[in-house]
């Protein structure tokens, strides 16, 4: 068995938790790996060092360690070679890293074990009318103004069909996996991690009466930056690179083929983070 080691080095200041978790897999057998270029390599002995690409292809599961962003981020890589991720959490929440660091050695223990279980997520797919820019989400594909001093008005479809008009400053469409992010600071649901549905909330908008809608995973949604607008909005994916839309331009947005596989010990491991990370902050 082989884990690639994903550190956030400025959340694990001097890799000290980066070194205990790769002592702990190689006291269990474990083939510890890294990818290059690494500027605290040379300090992780016992550590095969290679190449992105062949750091991902070699290994059998993914151990980011840091918080939901470095999950978030080595995600995508996770996503393209097929590997499962399990997030140790430096950060403040933690509701897709959920390996505290007090509970590596159980933890890893297990995962060495071959006893866990994979909770698969789905990933939104999102292109511009042009083509020319395309793009997946794990938690939220994001509509937004260029400026913050006028609102924008947005139209969205389902199928072809009209749904609404938003005057707001933007736009969230979320995963169930995003919708304890953005979406939720945002007024939008909490979700369950394994539903097959999305959500669109939309941000600070000029109508009382607006609310939240959830969408099955099988429509294709189609957000709309108003030709009316007096500027240019963009689009972007898990705050990725974004996409300029001029006004009457819009976004395509439909299910992602791909799937995240996250690394879980029990069934309730999300429901006890909302319960345990978000009810009681």
């Amino acid at each position: 068995m082989a884990v690639l080691l994903i550190p956030n080095t400025i959340k694990d200041s001097g890799l000290a938790v980066t070194r205990r978790a790769a002592a702990l897999l190689r006291d269990l057998g474990v083939t510890v790996l890294m990818p290059q270029p690494e500027e605290h390599q040379a300090e992780l002995s016992g550590v095969l060092c290679l190449p992105e690409a062949q750091a991902y292809e070699k290994a059998d599961q993914v151990l980011t360690i840091g918080g939901d962003g470095t999950l978030l981020r080595a995600g995508h890589a996770c996503v393209r070679y097929g590997k499962p991720v399990l997030g140790v959490n430096l950060g403040r929440t933690g509701f897709l890293a959920t390996c505290e660091v007090e509970e590596l050695p159980e933890k890893l223990h297990r995962l060495a074990a071959g006893k866990y279980k994979l909770s698969t997520r789905g990933l939104l797919a999102v292109d511009n009318a042009s083509g020319n820019w395309h793009a997946q989400a794990i938690n939220d594909v994001v509509l937004f103004g260029r400026t913050r001093l006028h609102p924008m008005d947005y139209k969205v479809y389902c199928d072809g069909c009209f749904v609404s008009s938003y005057r707001s400053d933007g736009l969230i469409l979320a995963t169930p996996t995003g919708s304890t992010a953005y979406s939720f600071s945002a007024g939008g649901p909490v979700l369950d991690g394994n539903a097959d549905v999305m959500v669109l909330t939309p941000v600070c908008a000029h109508n009382v009466h607006t609310a939240p809608l959830v969408f099955a995973c099988g429509r294709t949604l189609e957000l709309v930056a108003d030709e009316e607008n007096r500027d240019t909005c963009y689009a972007c994916a898990d705050s990725g690179p974004r996409c300029d839309l001029q006004p009457g331009d819009s976004i395509r947005v439909t299910a992602s083929a791909q799937k995240l596989q996250l690394v879980t010990f029990a069934d309730s491991e999300q429901f006890c983070a909302i319960e345990n990370k978000l009810m009681r902050r």
